[in-house]
């Protein structure tokens, strides 16, 4: 079955905007692992205005399923890696201050510079994973990096589903098959939802992780965090 990790950056995004500890980020992962999550992701940033560093400190000995830490390699996100040992660690090229992460790797280009990240996180025993378009080439040129798995970036499945969803997932069919090809494992995220969730699962069955975050957020707050999870798992089966 495809695991899935639940991102609670959105929860800590409301935290942070009253100050304070409520919610309770620590306690929202633990709900989430007990609601049935098989994983938690936290993608913290230079500015911290969602999850702090703090808090993955804070998470890290807490979770009993899976921690995926994504973010740019930059030095204190490598030494935060470092530190904790997530089961994990997502590789995503973001500027410090964008919004929200738009584009994979060039796994060309920055060949060398991921291969010897990588390195050094495969050293300390964490499974690595490059966040990638759905573009075979990129995908194949991940596998040189030295990475485990590749994440899809479906950012692009989502905004095309409702126009024309076989042409919305072709291009993702086609990098998940260049990933099984080659031997990566595989991940996809962004806007995943209930709306299409399924359907990108039905089409790519032998996914190994979906993370899930804005959209499974926004769905808890009308029907509640345990039923939410337990939808999105079902979208899995």
């Amino acid at each position: 079955m495809t695991k899935l990790s639940v991102n609670i950056n959105k929860v800590a995004t409301l935290r942070n905007s009253r100050g304070g500890n409520n919610p309770d980020v620590l306690q929202v992962a633990l709900d989430c692992e007990k609601f049935g999550a098989q994983g938690i992701t936290v993608h913290p940033r230079p500015d911290e205005r969602h999850i702090r560093y703090s808090d993955v400190r804070g998470i890290r000995p807490l979770v009993k399923t899976e921690m995926n830490i994504e973010g740019n390699p930059i030095p204190k996100y490598i030494d935060l890696v470092l530190e904790v040992r997530p089961t994990q660690v997502t590789l995503v090229p973001d500027a410090d201050d964008q919004l929200t992460s738009n584009h994979g790797w060039d796994t060309k280009a920055n060949r060398a510079f991921l291969t010897d990240v990588i390195g050094r996180f495969k050293e300390a025993g964490i499974r690595t994973s490059i966040f990638v378009d759905a573009d075979q080439e990129m995908v194949a040129a991940a596998k040189e990096c030295g990475t485990d798995r590749v994440e899809l970036y479906t950012e692009p499945y989502a905004a095309g589903y409702m126009d024309d969803r076989a042409e919305a997932i072709r291009p993702f069919v086609e990098a998940a098959r260049t990933a099984r090809e080659v031997g990566l494992g595989l991940n996809a995220g962004h806007d995943l939802s209930l709306v299409n969730l399924h359907y990108f699962h039905e089409n790519i069955p032998w996914l190994d992780e979906v993370s899930i975050g804005h959209a499974l957020i926004c769905d808890a707050l009308y029907m509640g965090l345990h039923p939410t999870i337990q939808a999105y798992l079902k979208c899995l089966r």
